[in-house]
């Protein structure tokens, strides 16, 4: 996908601020700093589209980016941040379910792993959770750059055992370093995202 339009739509910090629209909405959940807003970037062809930080746990918000005004791209606040106080994650708990619940455009939710890390407790949860509203999840498995390329396919069979991800589940490893599997993630996004025209 050649993207040439993309832009932040709404920064939302509860339910009543998610827009109103027709198009599609793709989720991108992951744990905090796993490269969600590099991947989003990476995606969408921008620099700077989704702000990345190395301080984990800094998008507080649902953020929605129109691209080509044919999708809605939703980067959910990454979860299993301990540094934020209680009451502040239960806050966030509360708006991402109730995003993830009861968002009628919401299409799939991809999930984002770190590839260098083993399945923590929180992205299995998160894997589970997808499966029981999904008939298939994708897994995008970040970093890869970081890893020796030798190494790739064992790292993803450590993921696929982790999650226990079914036959019909995909997953991909992704680095926004070299943009390898960006092209993988679009073909996958246009044939599982119906568009209504």
């Amino acid at each position: 996908m050649n993207v040439t339009k993309a832009e932040m739509v709404i920064t939302a910090g509860k339910a009543s601020q998610f827009p109103v629209h027709e198009m599609p909405e793709i989720a991108f959940a992951g744990k905090s700093n796993v490269g969600k807003s590099s991947l989003l970037n990476t995606l969408l062809n921008r620099k700077a589209l989704a702000r990345t930080s190395s301080q984990p746990g800094k998008t507080q918000t649902i953020n929605f980016y129109s691209v080509q005004d044919t999708y809605m791209f939703v980067d959910l606040p990454g979860y299993g941040y301990a540094k934020v106080s209680k009451s502040e994650r239960e806050k966030w708990g509360k708006l991402i379910e109730g995003y993830l619940q009861e968002r009628e455009n919401l299409k799939k939710i991809i999930l984002l792993i770190d590839i260098r890390h083993e399945v923590g407790a929180n992205d299995k949860m998160m894997y589970d959770w997808i499966s029981h509203y999904h008939d298939e999840v994708i897994v995008v498995a970040t970093k890869m750059d970081k890893i020796k390329r030798s190494q790739v396919q064992k790292h993803l069979s450590v993921i696929r055992k982790g999650l226990g991800l079914t036959p019909q589940d995909k997953l991909i490893a992704f680095s926004s370093e070299t943009k390898q599997g960006r092209e993988e993630l679009w073909k996958i996004i246009e044939e599982k995202v119906e568009v209504v025209e």
